[in-house]
């Protein structure tokens, strides 16, 4: 038994499909087969039923798959054991970024980690939550930046920064005349949202939850992007919350529109999450520090009240 016979398997199980999972791993087709073939016979045990379409894993197989990617991983700690005794930070890191922090965060700091760590290849994916938790067990990740906290048993979460909500009220709405806002004026029927999936949306399901005009069945719109619902909102079609760092590049007439919440200011907590396995430290804690270093000067609150970004039902 080989590492490399189970990255191979690990390839198959993946992509259901000896052909796909060869390309995977650069290898010719007969090859992989023949290799895999070569551990069922050693195991005395059938990994995959090749007699469906998509091929699927057999019962012992998925357990079998589930041991490889732990043997793997531990296999890849070995190599990061080495660079982290040379002091090396480079090589190819895969980061997932929810969207709601995506357009904001990163213009903020990539271009200062790309020039201080020029040997990071930094492969970064747009996910939401649920599928970035995915891929960070799959090993399709080395870390994400998500909402927090999610208490999830094999995910390390280290917080980057706190980020107050805020209210974007268009003139002639009734809570245009405030100085600041309290979570008791909200009113659900009245927030433009955005669509399922997104776990700022559950934030604010939550931050709603305790009001008396709480209300799950009742929502005017939903939208997939900030500036739809802002163009919306300026529209008098209702109000919306947005996160701090999104009302920073609001222009003109847009920025009179927004109104902070009395403190202590429900926020969410923005932090990086990865495996409990701890892989690839070295650069996660060269991306903590570069996000710290950008942030500190753009957020500065601290008495504020986490919000859950996990909807409670």
């Amino acid at each position: 038994m080989t590492i490399t016979q189970l990255h191979y398997v690990l390839a198959v199980a993946e992509h259901q499909n000896f052909t796909k999972a060869a390309q995977k791993v650069f290898v010719t087709q007969p090859t992989l087969s023949m290799q895999i073939q070569k551990l069922e016979d050693e195991l005395d045990v059938l990994i995959f039923d090749r007699s469906k379409k998509p091929i699927e894993l057999t019962a012992t197989g998925r357990k079998i798959v589930q041991q490889a990617r732990n043997i793997v991983n531990e296999s890849d700690r070995i190599k990061d054991i080495v660079d982290q005794q040379k002091g090396f930070v480079g090589g190819l890191f895969r980061l997932g970024v929810i969207p709601t922090v995506m357009p904001t965060l990163l213009p903020m700091f990539l271009n200062n980690f790309i020039k201080k760590y020029p040997k990071v290849k930094l492969k970064i994916e747009e996910l939401h939550t649920e599928a970035m938790i995915e891929k960070l067990a799959d090993g399709h990740l080395d870390a994400a930046i998500a909402a927090t906290p999610l208490g999830l048993p094999n995910i390390k979460e280290q917080v980057l920064f706190y980020e107050p909500f805020v209210g974007y009220i268009p003139p002639g709405h009734r809570l245009n005349s405030k100085d600041k806002l309290k979570v008791e004026d909200l009113d659900l029927d009245d927030i433009l949202l955005l669509e399922d999936g997104h776990c700022f949306k559950d934030g604010i399901l939550n931050l709603c939850k305790a009001t008396r005009h709480s209300n799950d069945d009742h929502f005017q719109l939903e939208s997939g992007s900030f500036e739809t619902m802002i163009k919306l909102a300026n529209e008098g079609l209702g109000m919306t919350l947005l996160p701090y760092l999104h009302t920073l590049d609001l222009k003109g007439e847009d920025q009179k529109n927004i109104k902070m919440f009395v403190e202590p200011t429900p926020a969410r907590e923005v932090s990086l999450i990865y495996n409990k396995s701890e892989l690839k430290m070295q650069i996660i804690e060269a991306l903590r520090s570069t996000i710290a270093g950008v942030v500190k000067g753009a957020i500065t609150f601290q008495n504020v009240q986490i919000i859950s970004p996990v909807h409670k039902k």
